[in-house]
């Protein structure tokens, strides 16, 4: 469900009255993740790395009052649920966005996943979960990259989470991790909270 509320009545009051009207109110963190134990789960399952990752990030973000709030328009809402929008490689070469609600049971979010990607990519539509905190991602895996700052518009303040190829050297697997916000939405120690909160999903899953 999602709700208009006062900010007033928020702990967001303060950044709604400074961040609010910026023309660029966007701020992008960048950690660096061990993922050598994901990605040795993905193999031994059969789960898909990228679909394990945004469960991860699903997770982690449910973990934080701040996500679901979202400034839009000039007004907060807020949301009792949220949902994870990957961008999915149509059927015809182009690209469709997929939203995806989270759930904390991995395998109906895997089984969600594969069902409703192989659906965009098909029909090449683009589904949308309006009554849900979307938090995009996009996975960017022709290269390595070490940092990705996603184009601002006011059509669209949701969290993006965004990444390359991970990394191998000797032991260890690495992966650049690329998280924008909306500093009405949450603070850098909020997000710096949620980036140390998917480091130890990604450890343990």
């Amino acid at each position: 469900m999602k709700q208009e509320i006062n900010p007033k009545d928020t702990n967001r009051g303060q950044a709604f009255e400074l961040w609010m009207k910026s023309p660029m109110p966007m701020v992008t963190l960048v950690k660096t993740m061990d993922v050598g134990h994901l990605l040795r789960f993905s193999r031994k399952t059969g789960m898909k790395f990228n679909m394990l990752l945004c469960w991860c990030i699903g997770k982690a973000a449910s973990m934080v009052d701040e996500f679901y709030l979202l400034p839009e328009k000039g007004k907060l809402y807020r949301y009792d649920r949220l949902a994870i929008n990957v961008i999915v490689e149509n059927s015809k070469g182009g690209i469709n966005s997929c939203d995806m609600p989270y759930i904390d049971n991995l395998q109906q979010f895997c089984h969600d996943y594969q069902k409703l990607t192989a659906k965009a990519a098909r029909e090449c539509q683009s589904t949308f979960l309006d009554d849900h905190m979307v938090v995009g991602t996009s996975a960017m895996i022709q290269t390595e990259l070490d940092c990705i700052v996603n184009q601002y518009t006011d059509q669209f303040c949701n969290p993006m989470v965004m990444w390359g190829r991970y990394r191998k050297k000797w032991l260890k697997v690495t992966l650049p991790i690329s998280f924008q916000f909306h500093h009405v939405q949450m603070d850098g120690g909020h997000a710096a909270h949620c980036l140390e909160e998917l480091q130890k999903i990604i450890k343990s899953i």
